[in-house]
């Protein structure tokens, strides 16, 4: 064990919790030097987010202490935290869509002087000094809702520096960004590290940890594994470490057996809600037995087109067939009685309710239909049996949570039973938008060994994916989004990462489509 030292920016021992009866930290301890910038690795619901939180003040250990510098300290709340120069950017990002980038960083902060009276100018011009010097380029007058998530997590990481970080935690900070936002944001944090400060990221993407971390911490079940170089390691020894077991990281399957066309697209064109052409003249199929991946930098508009295909938003003109019978500007139910079955990226948003149990969560579908319901009463027992089947197939955590509130389960966990849910439908089609977000790789390897049994059951899958590995691995036949329409579509054998990033930016390619 590391003994207690002023050269560590955090060091925290014996760290214990639980709630309710889940023990989830058991006599946790981390070490993470100043100037450095440590990853934690673990599967979903190893305990890393309250490990994190615990540090930020947000809960409270049930014992243990926490070093900072070399002090001993007692973090009441966040506010204590921050005032002890901690700052923390949540993976579901903390900012108000209708205020500005600089009302963001400044609130709660700002620079004031007689009677009250704000002192915009001050707080400007301090906040450009960190611009400037850690090169986080934003507007400060856009509004957030205006802006892409890469430069909402920018504006994250000013308020956090804004308010004197010295040691920065990332919960999954490049879970929605794009391959060149990745590269950005690992700049942003080697100039952050080489001013003495430093950089704590949870995340599940081994090939970031090793492009980017000093040294990582692996937890299991709450429990201290191991702390290691990362240089010393491969991304496959640190897979085994945090899943306890040998883990394919490329996955395998037979070459498809595609029939016939069973989903259409045909020439759409949707507006955003500012009335914007976003989605102009798509056209796509997917055939049975087949997965189709659809490539594309985010604001493309992915948005409007899931949105789009199952009725939240109206074609404008164009269809969208489903065995024949146009399903365009119906409604969510009539997209899900013909078959359909959706993954969505965002799930607080449109996959669960927070404020349900995972068992509520399980049925939100089914709960209208026998045997779940009948006479419009719910069958307790019947729900709870089909959700008790769920968690044990994907692995849900922790095991019996059927009562608990799906808001208290990990990121990845939720994922897992949305995941389920929609699966478990049997669909026809399956539309999988960012499948493995926020997933370990123990977690993406059952999913996609998940996806590929279903296309070899003569589903049709299309997956919208930001991860290009994703795209590449799952595909079959790979489509690639620019500028709200299909700039190329290939089979998987006859295209590569190449062809593939220059369709994405806008480029032209002259091979010959499927």
């Amino acid at each position: 064990m590391v003994e207690i030292s002023s050269e560590y920016a955090v060091q925290m021992r014996g760290i214990n919790k639980s709630f309710g009866t889940v023990n989830v930290l058991k006599n946790m301890e981390l070490d993470v030097k100043k100037g450095s910038i440590h990853a934690i690795l673990g599967e979903n619901g190893a305990g890393k987010s309250t490990l994190m939180n615990i540090l930020y003040g947000l809960y409270h250990a049930d014992s243990g202490e926490i070093y900072i510098n070399g002090e001993q300290k007692y973090i009441k709340n966040a506010a204590a935290a921050i005032n002890m120069g901690i700052g923390m950017v949540h993976q579901h990002f903390m900012l108000i869509d209708k205020f500005t980038v600089m009302q963001n960083i400044v609130l709660g902060k700002e620079a004031t002087g007689r009677f009250g009276i704000l002192k915009t100018r001050k707080s400007r011009k301090k906040i450009k000094e960190l611009i400037e010097k850690y090169n986080l380029d934003v507007n400060l007058d856009a509004k957030v809702r205006d802006i892409s998530v890469g430069m909402q997590q920018k504006v994250e990481i000013l308020k956090a520096l804004y308010r004197g970080a010295q040691l920065l935690i990332l919960d999954e900070p490049t879970a929605v960004l794009t391959p060149m936002e990745v590269d950005e944001l690992i700049n942003i944090m080697d100039s952050l590290v080489k001013d003495g400060k430093a950089i704590i990221i949870i995340t599940h993407k081994l090939k970031e940890i090793k492009k980017s971390a000093d040294e990582c911490t692996v937890i299991r079940k709450g429990k201290f594994i191991d702390r290691v170089k990362v240089s010393d390691e491969t991304t496959r020894s640190l897979a085994q470490k945090m899943v306890g077991r040998e883990v394919r990281l490329t996955v395998e399957k037979s070459p498809p057996k595609i029939g016939e066309k069973i989903f259409e697209i045909d020439d759409i064109h949707v507006r955003c809600s500012r009335g914007i052409e976003t989605v102009k003249g798509l056209s796509l199929s997917v055939r049975r037995g087949e997965i189709v991946g659809l490539a594309g930098i985010e604001g493309n508009g992915q948005k409007e087109l899931i949105e789009a295909l199952i009725s939240v938003r109206n074609v404008e003109s164009g269809t969208i067939k489903l065995d024949g019978v146009e399903i365009q500007n119906t409604s969510p139910a009539n997209v899900l009685k013909h078959g359909v079955s959706v993954i969505h990226a965002d799930r607080h948003k449109y996959g669960i309710i927070l404020d349900f149990t995972v068992a509520e969560n399980a049925i939100l579908e089914r709960y209208r239909y026998k045997p779940y319901s009948e006479r419009g009463m719910l069958n307790d027992k019947t729900r709870d049996k089909f959700t008790e089947k769920l968690i044990e197939e994907y692995d849900i955590r922790p095991k019996n949570c059927e009562n608990l509130l799906i808001r208290s389960l990990s990121g990845g966990n939720q994922q897992k039973l949305v995941i389920g849910r929609e699966i478990s439908n049997e669909p026809n089609l399956l539309i999988a938008v960012q499948p493995t977000r926020g997933l370990d790789v123990g977690a993406i390897e059952y999913v996609h060994k998940t996806l590929i049994d279903l296309r070899n059951r003569n589903k049709a899958i299309l997956l919208i994916s930001l991860e290009l590995d994703e795209i590449m691995d799952l595909s079959d036949t790979v489509a690639v989004m620019y500028d709200g329409a299909v700039n190329g579509v290939f089979k998987r054998e006859d295209v590569d990462e190449n062809i593939i990033g220059l369709l994405m930016a806008g480029g032209q390619e002259n091979e010959k489509c499927c």
